[in-house]
């Protein structure tokens, strides 16, 4: 049998999503390694958004998480984590949202992201009204041009405004380099060794300035296994708990195990040639091509032809359309595990072959309490 075949489908509905155990303990375990100690790692929850998989990671000596949403780093907060940096330029509600966190969770430090100096007067001020001090981080973009302060001169200008500011408290540097996606090891490092030089002279003058060593986190799963070899910096992966068809076929050198997956069932045969199963894009992320959603890994020959909300309509050779029944069992490898997870309410947990509990994605949700 292999090893995402259940002992016991009939347990379990359709579509589902399936989180393999011992497969994201092993991917845990792996991220240990590859770092060479816990303490280096800052994983991302945006994946897998499940207090259970923080406990897990908690369990094998990681301390630091790193998240998106005020719903995640409650998550995580709640799960135990001692430290959690919400990667996200907070504006609107959502810093007011952040001190409520503070004041829900005592036990755990909270940092956020700021990359202008507006942003970082208005965390001030708020912080000033509370009679606390917030913890920042500056948000450097290397080449991604989706966030961050440009890596030039003025950056050195907003760590000097962040740290005249009685109201923040400077924590580090992030840096995240997602656009660099090179299939080759050698030349992804290339690729993430040139964008981050870029920022090294920055670094190294804020350094003095501030003089001591600031918290560097930087990278996130393509460049994961590329950032290991910079002693002094944070490593942030996420997707490599759970590992995905896009990144699993993508990347080499990253020993990670696909870890969740989508149970489907045939719920029609209209006419020769075609199956339909029960996984539209309400069931698994829907943001990239047709062909590149999912992969059904105990159907070796197939064609996607479309997705509606509930549907998934498969083209197959007439000898596998007479043999398939509806009712059928099949399971679906993401091509993009973490928007996929997202769309679930649970997962159901497998352990050994069997169906052992559920998991809630409790961070699914833009608000848990907070």
């Amino acid at each position: 049998m292999s090893w995402y075949q259940l002992t016991n489908p009939g347990e379990v509905i359709s579509p589902s999503l399936l989180f393999y155990k011992d497969r994201i303990e092993s991917n845990v375990r792996s991220m240990v390694n590859i770092a060479a100690s816990p303490e280096r790692l800052v994983p991302h929850v945006k994946t897998h958004k499940c207090p259970e998989v923080v406990e897990i990671q908690l369990s094998a000596g990681i301390s630091k998480f790193k998240c998106a949403t005020i719903a995640e780093a409650e998550m995580v907060a709640g799960a135990g984590a001692p430290w959690v940096l919400i990667a996200y330029q907070l504006v609107g509600p959502n810093i007011g949202r952040l001190f409520a966190l503070r004041e829900r969770f005592p036990g755990t430090t909270f940092a956020s992201l700021v990359d202008n100096e507006a942003t970082a007067a208005l965390l001030h001020e708020a912080s000033l009204a509370r009679g606390v001090r917030a913890t920042v981080f500056l948000d450097v973009n290397n080449g991604m041009n989706r966030t961050g302060h440009a890596t030039d001169e003025s950056l050195l200008s907003l760590y000097r405004y962040v740290s005249s500011l009685e109201g923040l408290s400077f924590g580090g540097v992030h840096i995240y380099d997602g656009h660099i996606r090179n299939p080759e090891f050698s030349e992804r490092k290339a690729a993430a060794d040139e964008a981050y030089e870029r920022v090294l002279p920055l670094l190294d003058r804020i350094e003095t300035e501030c003089g001591y060593e600031p918290m560097i986190i930087v990278g996130g799963s393509p460049s994961f296994t590329v950032h290991t070899l910079r002693p002094d910096v944070y490593l942030s992966p996420g997707t490599n708990v759970l590992w995905d068809w896009g990144y699993g076929d993508r990347f080499d050198g990253q020993p990670f195990e696909h870890a969740a997956l989508v149970i489907t069932r045939v719920v029609s045969k209209p006419t020769t040639g075609i199956v339909t199963i029960d996984l539209g894009h309400k069931a698994i992320a829907a943001e990239n091509p047709i062909e590149n959603r999912l992969r059904l890994l105990n159907l070796p020959e197939y064609t996607l032809l479309s997705q509606s909300e509930e549907h998934g309509v498969v083209q197959v050779g007439a000898d596998v359309w007479e043999s398939i029944q509806v009712g059928d069992v099949f399971y679906a490898l993401p091509y993009h595990i973490c928007p996929t997870v997202a769309l679930h309410d649970f997962a159901t947990v497998i352990e050994d072959g069997n169906v052992a509990g559920e998991w809630k994605i409790t961070a699914r949700s833009r608000r848990i309490t907070i």
